[in-house]
């Protein structure tokens, strides 16, 4: 059984996604405000973490950093409707997703589970992908350029090793939203644009001319083998 943390300030969303998790099948931890959850990461082993962004204390956006400089603990984002640079700051610092307020838990519940699948996921056993001098280990979930290891997080990783399996193909925003990420088109596909930027700034030896992952305007992008 999974263990949740919710941190957030609002008793009232706290409790409701508490309830909606646990009627899932999930434990739970709940806490207030960064600092709390900070000791809690520390003393507890969550395997996934739902985290708002406007915090007293350490703030969700400083929390999220802090969590993946430690680990690949997956994280998803509770942003205010509308403030589209805390959810491209937080995609930007390792977050597997977000979920704009006002929320239904039911599709927070339904994200938690996606992402949890994912990252859970099991892999081939020591399949290797070689491209592009890049060499990734499905069973390490590892990426090596030219022999040096890159730190990618969970959810990069799965998207890299989605394009480098499918090479040459090109496939839209919606697609690598439904094949990678697991929702369906009428998600916002900019956390895919967040990932193919940050996976373009690790693997490319000039990411604002990048010879890997390729654009294909007007249609999507594609891993040029």
């Amino acid at each position: 059984m999974s263990t949740i943390l919710v941190v957030d300030d609002e008793p009232l969303v706290r409790d409701v996604v508490v309830r909606y998790l646990e009627r899932d099948g999930f434990r739970t931890l709940t806490a207030g405000d960064g600092d709390e959850a900070k000791t809690l990461l520390a003393r507890a082993s969550p395997s996934l973490v739902v985290l708002d962004v406007m915090l007293p204390g350490t703030d969700g956006l400083s929390l999220c950093r802090w969590i993946r400089a430690n680990s690949d603990l997956p994280v998803i984002l509770l942003t205010a409707r509308g403030e589209e640079a805390d959810r491209i700051v937080g995609l930007e610092l390792g977050a597997d997703d977000y979920v704009t307020k006002p929320f239904s838990p039911r599709e927070l519940a339904t994200r938690v589970k996606t992402v949890l699948r994912r990252a859970n996921a099991t892999v081939p056993p020591a399949e290797l992908i070689e491209l592009g001098g890049l060499t990734l280990n499905a069973l390490t979930r590892g990426v090596h350029r030219n022999g040096r290891l890159l730190q990618l997080t969970v959810k990069e990783f799965d998207l890299l090793w989605f394009l480098t399996s499918n090479p040459n193909r090109v496939f839209s925003r919606d697609q690598l939203m439904d094949r990678v990420w697991g929702y369906t088109a009428a998600f916002d596909t900019g956390t895919v644009t967040v990932h193919i930027r940050r996976l373009r700034e690790k693997i490319e030896r000039d990411p604002s001319r990048p010879q890997l992952l390729e654009t294909i305007w007007g249609i999507g992008y594609r891993f040029r083998a």
